[in-house]
């Protein structure tokens, strides 16, 4: 057994046990190695010492629980392996700053801490080859554009930290409030669309230590006087590899399967095909709304 394959059992045995007390000794021997190369193999390929890790999917699943009103905060919490009612509302504060009664009178999106599929960096499949694990399906393709397009849209400057997928700190979805000013913006100009599908582009940033994100639409005109600090990316024409994947849910597509199959891309299949790519990435969705359950990543081949 590989050792990806050996901390993936461990990270599942996690999960099936979230509700107890898990013991680093315990997880350890299940790996088979000592509590010292556990742990170091584990901060290793998950990016996360394991009890910080056990900490925040606790505090990913508590987002979830707590849109069920019918049962209580402490219910919650003894269901996710805490004693008591304090001690989860307090680590549910230090990571989200909010405790659990404020975020469910008024839920909001937040950032998480994903499951590893730590398969996806040691598979490399063909174009055209599904790839499935856990749920997650990603398939590669290649597709030539034959012409530029232009979006318009909006521009946000974010911490590099706040796209780091696996091992992001959770916190507060800033690019919600960017979508919502990109879907008036396309409600405003319905009758001039070009074409329906929506584009977030991760653009690279000249301040160190951020990226930018851009989210727009296809339109004919701009209406830059009703809204303020409107931007442009034209995809340029050219070659492309297009990464095609679905979820259960929107919110797993955008917060879990997304960050995944990018990591997947870049980590892995990419190097081991040899390719160079632009240094953007476009994710087009048919609409980045709460009913899309499909998207697709879009690199274009240098």
């Amino acid at each position: 057994m590989y050792a990806w394959e050996q901390i993936q059992n461990v990270i599942e045995y996690i999960e099936e046990h979230i509700d107890e007390e898990i013991n680093i000794d315990n997880l350890a021997k299940n790996a088979c190695l000592s509590k010292f190369y556990f742990q170091r193999m584990f901060h290793r390929l998950v990016k996360k010492p394991v009890a910080e890790y056990i900490k925040y999917r606790r505090m990913a699943i508590a987002l979830d629980l707590l849109k069920n009103k019918g049962k209580s905060i402490l219910d919650i919490a003894l269901e996710l392996g805490f004693k008591t009612h304090e001690h989860f509302t307090t680590t549910f504060k230090n990571i989200y700053g909010i405790t659990p009664t404020e975020y469910r009178k008024n839920p909001q999106p937040f950032n998480r801490m994903t499951k590893p599929e730590l398969v996806l960096h040691y598979i490399s499949a063909d174009e055209g080859v599904p790839i499935i694990t856990n749920g997650i399906v990603l398939e590669m393709n290649r597709q030539t554009f034959e012409s530029d397009i232009t979006y318009t849209g909006f521009l946000k400057q974010l911490p590099l930290a706040y796209g780091d997928g696996l091992g992001c700190e959770p916190g507060e979805d800033i690019l919600g409030a960017l979508w919502q000013k990109a879907h008036a913006y396309k409600q405003s100009n319905e009758c001039t669309m070009i074409s329906p599908e929506e584009i977030g582009v991760v653009l690279p940033c000249t301040r160190a230590g951020y990226y930018e994100y851009f989210a727009g639409i296809c339109v004919k005109n701009d209406f830059e006087a009703e809204f303020d600090e409107v931007s442009h990316f034209v995809r340029p024409k050219g070659e492309y590899i297009v990464c095609t994947f679905e979820a259960e849910n929107f919110e797993i597509l955008v917060m879990d399967t997304l960050y995944k199959a990018q990591d997947y891309l870049f980590s892995t299949w990419l190097p081991n095909k040899g390719l160079i790519v632009e240094n953007y990435c476009i994710e087009q969705y048919e609409n980045h709304t709460p009913d899309t359950t499909k998207m697709q990543l879009l690199l274009k081949v240098k």
